[in-house]
């Protein structure tokens, strides 16, 4: 209590970050987001097996909503509308609304497998069935939850190369009203394959003339394909021993696609945010996984010292794989790495001197919890390759900002989580004015010039309010970086 401000009870202990922090992310909201399964939840059913009509070619020259486009081609053997195969398995909701934004897919496969071999994350809760298209939340199945997330992801990114050989930016829903639905996902279609020979209510059991599949965008992006390599690489590592054939897979594929894309001219096919990060920084990624997985193989080493001029223009971004990649690297390339990291260092803290909360927050149109998690997680891997230049400020204040340490408010960013958390959030439960639990909201937006917002009791500010999926293996990896730091 301080200055007539009285705080709910909370709890002070070294194991605070412990328990209950990261848990509910991956117990709850990481399940409830898989597609293309039934989620239980003792009397409850968050959704059933949904959209296993997935998915039509999108239509070629076409602009669509939420950022997606597809070229004037499709990159593909399909015509537009054709029903293509074998994409109705794995993959996660991306945020709020159903797409399978592959970006966000493989971004959330590769941090999965880092903070589970990081930090050997054996937590059973979950039982997941794959070949029965069933999850059952507080259920234990004797696997370890993180290792059955990652293959969810794995087989969504491996059904893509099966079906075009190429990453393509992703799946969403055809129409506004569809794209706009509420509720449990297997109502969003009939899960039965359109077939334009029936009439529009039609069906024989297996196809429909109802027009509401959903629609695959399949344009190549050579962005993608290296994101993708980097995530199947690092499951290739953790998915040994759990499921030897699919590791095998994962790394089969990934080595194969990083020579073919390393042999031929990149292909950049940019759409809003679907289609990619910057070529060289997917590229470091695939170069940096690889190397990992296959205990310094020479070409990646060379190839990453050929992209070390990108690296450490933009090593606010890739300064942790940078130090990743030390143990696999010659000495000349830890001396460019520890001086990067000094540099950085140096800035960032005068960047940081700029507010009173020790991190970086975001000025733009969107939240910045993910951004805060992510120099978490950064600092604490920076922390550990050179603890004399970065000390564990980093994670810790980074982890606290979004626990409720920053501007606006008090409230915890983490549905669930904390004295006192974002409990009416932007997911796909929002029209209850409810949460997942677990989910983490973008949090708070600097409206110009300088006014920050966090509003509490309205659901339908996505920009402070909407879950994405990719932000729930960030925040399992902060937490257990604190955890560990601390004890």
């Amino acid at each position: 209590e301080f200055g007539g401000v009285r705080t709910e009870p909370f709890r002070i202990a070294r194991d605070v970050y412990a328990d209950n922090v990261w848990q509910p992310s991956l117990d709850t909201y990481l399940p409830v987001q898989m597609d293309h399964v039934l989620v239980r939840d003792a009397y409850r059913v968050w959704h059933g097996a949904s959209h296993l009509d997935d998915a039509r070619q999108a239509p070629v020259n076409h602009q669509h909503f939420d950022l997606y486009a597809q070229g004037p081609t499709t990159d593909s053997r399909y015509r537009p509308g054709e029903h293509i195969p074998g994409l109705n398995v794995g993959g996660w909701f991306d945020a709020g609304d159903y797409d399978i934004r592959t970006q966000t897919q493989y971004a959330t496969v590769e941090n999965l497998a880092l903070a589970y071999e990081t930090f050997h994350l054996d937590r059973d809760e979950t039982t997941v069935q794959e070949e029965n298209r069933w999850v059952d939340l507080h259920h234990p199945d004797g696997v370890p939850d993180v290792l059955q997330q990652v293959e969810h992801g794995v087989l969504g990114l491996l059904a893509q190369y099966r079906a075009f050989d190429h990453a393509i930016p992703g799946i969403i829903s055809p129409t506004l009203p569809q794209y706009r639905h509420l509720g449990d996902a297997l109502t969003m279609t009939d899960n039965l394959v359109y077939d334009a020979a029936l009439d529009s209510l039609q069906s024989d059991g297996t196809r429909s003339g109802t027009s509401d599949d959903r629609w695959a965008f399949t344009s190549r992006s050579t962005p993608l394909d290296y994101g993708s390599v980097a995530a199947l690489a690092a499951a290739a590592r953790v998915l040994h021993g759990h499921d030897d054939a699919l590791a095998d897979t994962c790394l089969r594929t990934a080595t194969r696609v990083w020579a073919r894309e390393q042999g031929r001219a990149p292909v950049i096919f940019r759409s809003g945010n679907t289609t990619g990060g910057p070529l060289e920084a997917e590229e470091t990624k695939a170069a940096v996984e690889l190397l990992v997985t296959t205990g310094g193989g020479k070409q990646y080493a060379d190839r990453l010292n050929a992209l070390w001029p990108y690296v450490e223009a933009h090593f606010d971004q890739l300064g942790a794989l940078a130090a990743r990649a030390i143990p696999y690297m010659d000495a000349a390339f830890a001396r460019k790495v520890e001086a990067a990291t000094r540099a950085y260092k140096t800035r960032t803290d005068a960047e940081l001197a700029r507010n009173p909360f020790g991190v970086p927050i975001s000025g733009g149109g969107w939240g910045g919890s993910g951004l805060a998690l992510r120099f978490a997680m950064d600092g604490y891997i920076l922390h550990r390759a050179f603890p004399r230049i970065i000390g564990p400020e980093y994670t810790l204040r980074g982890l606290d900002y979004v626990l409720g340490t920053h501007p606006a408010s008090d409230v915890s960013m983490v549905s669930g989580v904390g004295a006192r958390s974002k409990t009416i959030a932007y997911g796909s439960n929002r029209a209850d004015f409810t949460f997942i639990p677990g989910g983490i909201v973008p949090g708070v937006v600097i409206v110009k010039p300088d006014y920050p917002e966090l509003k509490e009791d309205w659901p339908f500010l996505w920009y402070e309010g909407e879950y994405v999926v990719g932000q729930a293996p960030l925040l399992i990896y902060v937490a257990n970086a604190a955890n560990s730091l601390l004890n």
